[in-house]
């Protein structure tokens, strides 16, 4: 007898329906075999879904038993079909009715002993099952409050095999689950960190706002222990809140990943990211045989740090051009090509040279002009091209350690961050881009526009402080944003000022 159940794959971060087809013949010698392109994982549900079949009550088949996994073109991995082949071998046995499954997406590990353990992507599948007009979706109830997040759809968690048995034939009555999604918002979108801890660096402070308020790349330089790290931890808290869109595309790509904790519906606060310089460059970007999505694209709405900028291997720095220019990663490999979001704040940290110590007044630097020169051009041009604001970060003074002073805290940053956005999205509303830091050159020359005596001050600054020429535009587009901070239409040479401080790399190394 053939039976089939509709289940879900995620390909990227969208997930696409998968026809569960079984089919049982008691013809000839008993054997399992399941086809459309399953991995390891899909072959070994053979063994999970005889034990827990045998393990709740429920007989497995001694025939031949054949499972197709349609669309046959595409790769299935992960262990999620386990619960609708058991169904499917079920219907076929005739224990549960065709009729009665129809209409339902299910998904599902199953265990040895028949419960339902949870898998990667509910959210997604959710996503699609609403598109799709699906009667509702089975699946693991610790699943159930994230898919729950996409309302209109009937989320049905089931703990055990026997319980979707008794669901589906009708014997027992189950409530969809239900989410109050603006609760859930406030319960999860609490900071742990805030700017009220930071002491000191008010400079440092002021950079990371400017950056924060137009999108900008940032680096910061200072020697060990100045505070690089403490700052870049607290750039997410004073981003503008995250609204229900970007938090359900940032909750699609941890949920794929695995990386939801349990019981959490959705990603409520900016990501913050910081590998370590080991990385690989199919750890940064994303890559595999079945390509999973890397630490720029789990950056995505929020912040990758880079700590130590240089000690990175530079063909993975390379690879980070392309998502700084295009707010997405593609890759590309024979069988398909998938494209993940990628839209993030580059913070780096680094050392002014390799002992770490040029320009502080407490410690001897030993590293010559040249060998200065020779670590920082370890990040390329190119690269830094795409970083708007370098800052440096001092030592931080004992009197500054030791103050009861009490620090501007996050909330009242993040105000001033957050009107400042409202008039750029304003700005750009009709140009495709949210953020000063995305302008193109068009939109420099049309919204950057800088009076006489602030292109005489921009002259000079190229000129004696050797400024390379790519600072030119960098300095316009963050004037633009400090001017925004300023809610002043139009950029004076105060902001010129403050803005040629940010870019200290692009001095000359004396």
């Amino acid at each position: 007898m053939l039976s089939k159940v509709i289940s879900s794959a995620v390909l990227g971060i969208d997930a696409y329906p998968v026809e569960v087809e079984v089919d049982v013949a008691s013809r000839g010698l008993p054997f399992f075999s399941t086809v459309g392109l399953p991995d390891a994982a899909v072959k070994e549900s053979k063994e999970r879904v005889r034990a827990a079949l045998k393990n709740t009550g429920f007989d497995f088949p001694l025939k031949q038993v054949v499972v197709n996994l349609a669309p046959a073109d595409i790769k299935k991995e992960g262990s999620a079909f386990d619960l609708p082949i058991a169904i499917g071998m079920l219907i076929a046995e005739g224990i549960l009715n065709q009729e009665q499954v129809s209409g339902y997406l299910i998904v599902g590990e199953l265990s040895l002993d028949g419960r339902v353990k949870p898998v990667r992507g509910a959210l997604s599948m959710a996503v699609l099952a609403k598109k799709a007009g699906y009667r509702g979706m089975v699946i693991p109830a610790d699943n159930a409050q994230e898919a729950a997040v996409v309302e209109s759809v009937r989320i049905f968690g089931m703990e055990t095999l026997p319980q979707v048995v008794e669901f589906l034939s009708g014997n027992v009555l189950a409530e969809p689950v239900k989410i109050n999604i603006q609760s859930a918002f406030e319960t999860y979108s609490a900071y742990q960190e805030d700017f009220s801890e930071v002491k000191g660096q008010e400079h440092a402070k002021r950079a990371i706002e400017v950056a924060a308020a137009g999108g900008h790349n940032i680096i910061m330089i200072g020697p060990p222990g100045s505070g690089k790290t403490m700052l870049a931890r607290r750039l997410p808290t004073v981003l503008p809140q995250m609204s229900f869109d970007e938090s359900i595309e940032t909750t699609k790509i941890h949920s794929i990943m695995g990386l939801l904790k349990q019981g959490q519906p959705l990603i409520a606060t900016r990501p913050y990211r910081s590998p370590h310089h080991t990385i690989s460059d199919a750890g940064l970007i994303g890559g595999g045989q079945i390509p999973k999505p890397g630490e720029v694209s789990l950056s995505h709405n929020g912040i990758l740090f880079l700590d130590e900028l240089p000690e990175f291997k530079r063909n993975v720095l390379e690879a980070l051009r392309q998502p700084l220019e295009d707010g997405q990663v593609t890759i590309s490999r024979a069988v398909t090509s998938l494209t993940y979001p990628a839209s993030l704040m580059l913070v780096a940290a680094m050392n002014p040279c390799k002992c770490g110590f040029s320009g502080d007044p407490l410690h001897q630097c030993l590293c010559t002009p040249h060998q200065i020169q020779t670590y920082r051009s370890k990040v390329s041009g190119p690269l830094m091209d795409r970083i708007d604001i370098h800052i440096e970060v001092p030592a931080i003074k004992f009197n500054e350690i030791s103050s009861d002073a009490t620090a501007e805290p996050s909330t009242s940053i993040r105000e001033r961050v957050t009107r400042a956005r409202q008039v750029q999205q304003e700005r750009f509303k009709s140009d495709g881009i949210f953020a000063n830091a995305h302008m193109k050159p068009r939109h420099i020359r049309k919204y950057c526009k800088i009076e006489e005596d602030s292109l005489h001050l921009m002259e000079m600054a190229m000129n004696r402080l050797g400024l390379s020429a790519r600072a030119y535009n960098r300095i316009l587009k963050v004037s633009r944003t400090i001017a925004d901070l300023e809610n002043s239409e139009q950029i004076g040479s105060q902001h010129i000022s403050e803005a040629i401080q940010y870019r200290s790399l692009d001095r000359k190394v004396s």
